[in-house]
């Protein structure tokens, strides 16, 4: 009687278990794995618009001989090569000053650093875009400081307009990784500093021979959360060049390219399809690099 009431119990749980997660799984079906596999299937087909063709390995060829998506590689992977480390680097350093306890006004501070990352997107690329003008205060500010000669053209020269980016990805996100690091280091036990202050271990041997080790799962989640974020990166490029990743396709992205060949130019699904499976190859393949090289260090 009681092996009837327990197996009767289970079937209830079990069936009531699928009804609960059924709408979770129906739109995760409909949102994310319906367009996995149909931009899988559209990446074989070519042609304008709605005009497809099966092409095979097509898109493959056009994609090895198209200069305008080996520039936006280009300019994606500078970006994650530079832009990574900086940000994961000062989010830590950020971070560390923070809990420090005799640090007055933190929780001041710690709001100030994270309120860019959930501002509006429009309000700070209008904000950026008028700070780095010709006659902009930034501008202004290193003429009046003699740093530079004469203005620099910060959306308007190739080199400048990729390091604006930068900075500009680097001032909203920063704060977000930062959260993390705060609250991974306020969770650390004080003991174990206090023991290693007492065998004479300096204040940077704590830091970088106890604090980065039990940092290492907050590190790995936020260098992985970082790469992708970089390897998508379209919101700053598209609103402070208007969509066209100028100048000279300078700071043209992957994202940016797959919009344009989408609703920009004369729709091509399927090489845009094609295209972006360049992006999930790259987050696959960083992200399992990533995961190893923790795992050697562990």
């Amino acid at each position: 009687m009681a092996t009837t009431s327990r197996s009767s119990l289970k079937r209830y749980f079990d069936v009531n278990g699928w009804l609960f997660v059924a709408p979770a799984v129906a739109l995760i079906s409909l949102f994310m794995i319906y367009p996995i596999i149909r931009s899988l299937i559209l990446s074989f087909y070519s042609g304008r618009g709605m005009m497809l063709k099966f092409s095979g390995s097509g898109n493959l060829v056009r994609l090895w001989n198209d200069p305008v998506f080996w520039k936006a590689l280009e300019n994606t992977v500078i970006f994650f090569i530079v832009q990574v480390p900086i940000m994961i680097t000062m989010a830590l350093i950020l971070a560390a000053m923070l809990n420090n306890p005799k640090l007055r006004y933190s929780g001041l501070f710690r709001t100030m650093i994270f309120l860019p990352c959930v501002s509006s997107l429009v309000a700070y690329s209008i904000l950026f875009k008028s700070m780095f003008s010709l006659d902009g205060v930034v501008n202004n500010t290193l003429l009046a400081m003699g740093i530079i000669g004469e203005p620099i053209g910060w959306l308007t020269d190739p080199f400048w307009a990729k390091v604006l980016i930068i900075i500009a990805i680097t001032w909203r996100w920063t704060g977000y990784n930062m959260i993390f690091y705060l609250a991974a280091l306020q969770n650390i036990d004080r003991s174990i500093y206090e023991a290693a202050k007492i065998d004479g271990v300096p204040s940077w041997g704590r830091f970088a021979f106890l604090t980065i080790p039990m940092l290492k799962p907050v590190i790995l989640f936020t260098t992985i959360t970082s790469t992708i974020g970089t390897l998508q990166l379209f919101d700053e490029v598209y609103n402070f060049t208007e969509g066209k990743g100028g100048p000279a396709d300078s700071t043209l992205t992957l994202s940016l390219y797959i919009y344009n060949l989408t609703f920009r130019f004369m729709p091509s699904f399927g090489y845009a399809a094609t295209v972006s499976y360049v992006i999930v190859l790259m987050v696959a393949v960083l992200s399992f690099l990533q995961f190893y090289a923790a795992r050697e260090r562990a």
